[in-house]
């Protein structure tokens, strides 16, 4: 799977069901190993917010065609 793959994918939380967003950058470690996965969460109501959101390759649950699965607390 190319990282371009995992960055068209939609994060959801499975704890609550929330959109966490799409995959915005990786960390990699110097085997070449995911650590950590960043996404943007973007906003647009009365003004334009984001939030960025970090989980551990050890929070994901699935890797489907869609979707990202991540249990958050």
């Amino acid at each position: 799977m190319k990282i371009s793959d995992l960055q068209d994918k939609t994060i959801i939380n499975i704890t609550d069901g929330s959109n966490i967003g799409k995959i915005s950058d990786l960390e990699i470690d110097k085997e070449g190993k995911i650590i950590n996965f960043y996404s943007m969460t973007r906003k647009f109501f009365f003004k334009f917010s984001s939030k960025e959101s970090v989980f551990t390759i050890d929070q994901v649950v699935k890797i489907g065609e869609d979707v990202i699965l991540v249990e958050l607390n």
